[in-house]
């Protein structure tokens, strides 16, 4: 190996197995692709330049898993130790981790459903490339808009089914209308009619879960804006799972957005067979506490201050 590529596969590792940084990002910021940057990735674990091990916090971790279980009557849980406040690595760690559970489930479903947002965008990311043309990919929300589309559902969709080799549909709508008239009219069209009762239909959901501040993607892509999130608090809202807000009994509240919104709305979503959600940070444990006991999700991949805060609270 020459010098002058070590270096620059040392730096990409130190990127991304230090600093946290994903692959696009690197990608970006060394003007290389994708496929080349995962290519020295795999060139620093080969060549030895990097050495992973897990640092053994097994008896914590499994004590906090065992106990949500049991408390929320959840079929997995899967809670990663903490990063230093690195919220992008420890969505990436989660992401992974997702990812390896999700490829382990792939034989046995036939139709995957995927909502949008950044959690879930790591997951697809970290996904490895398979054959699995015998699953059926569906946005559970509509997708179109002009920022961040890589968080989108749609483009999450065709992200998941290129990497799977297989198959997928899209809502050729927005996951927010404008007027509740013209939700009612794109609802009503063949396409999109169909699509969301594909998404009813899946065997596995991927979800995030919101809550109704800056933060939130929704208001990232331009969504919602300072005065929603203002009245979405007035109205009591707690927090969202796939752009569906619910109060603190974890009912869907009366709000402009949710009479707006192009997707599966929370009964929905309860009838799905496995719901799998991903959980980052401390500021989500209100909102993922209710979702957890109104039975919206049954397998949780959640960071351990995230599953301590849930365990404290109550």
């Amino acid at each position: 190996m020459k010098m002058k590529d070590e270096r620059l596969i040392v730096k990409v590792a130190k990127l991304y197995y230090l600093e946290g940084w994903t692959q696009s990002q690197i990608s970006k910021k060394v003007g290389l692709s994708r496929p080349i940057i995962s290519k020295m990735i795999k060139e620093a674990n080969e060549n030895n330049i990097v050495e992973i091990y897990i640092k053994d916090e097994t008896a914590h971790t499994v004590d906090l898993e065992r106990i949500l279980e049991n408390e929320y009557g959840l079929n997995e849980v899967f809670v990663l130790a903490a990063s230093d406040g690195n919220s992008e690595l420890v969505r990436r760690n989660l992401g992974q981790v997702a990812a390896t559970y999700l490829s382990k489930r792939l034989d046995d479903v036939n139709k995957i459903g995927i909502s949008w947002g950044k959690s879930i965008h790591t997951l697809i990311e970290e996904l490895r490339n398979q054959e699995k043309n015998h699953i059926h990919v569906t946005p559970l929300i509509g997708g179109m808009g002009q920022r961040y589309v890589h968080y989108h559902s749609n483009h999450l969709t065709f992200q998941l089914a290129e990497k799977l080799n297989t198959s997928s549909s899209y809502l050729y709508a927005p996951a927010i209308a404008d007027t509740v008239e013209l939700k009612n009219q794109l609802c009503e069209t063949e396409d999109i009619s169909k699509v969301l009762n594909e998404g009813r239909n899946v065997d596995i959901a991927v979800v995030g879960i919101g809550v109704p501040t800056k933060m939130n993607t929704m208001a990232e892509l331009g969504y919602l804006s300072e005065q929603d999130i203002l009245t979405l608090g007035d109205s009591g809202s707690i927090g969202d799972l796939n752009s569906n807000f619910f109060d603190i009994d974890g009912i869907e509240i009366d709000h402009p957005v949710n009479q707006r919104r192009i997707g599966l709305n929370l009964e929905d979503i309860k009838k799905i067979p496995e719901v799998i959600a991903i959980a980052e940070g401390v500021h989500k444990s209100g909102s993922l506490q209710v979702a957890l006991k109104a039975r919206y999700i049954n397998t949780l991949f959640i960071d351990a201050n995230t599953a301590e805060k849930l365990i404290n609270s109550d």
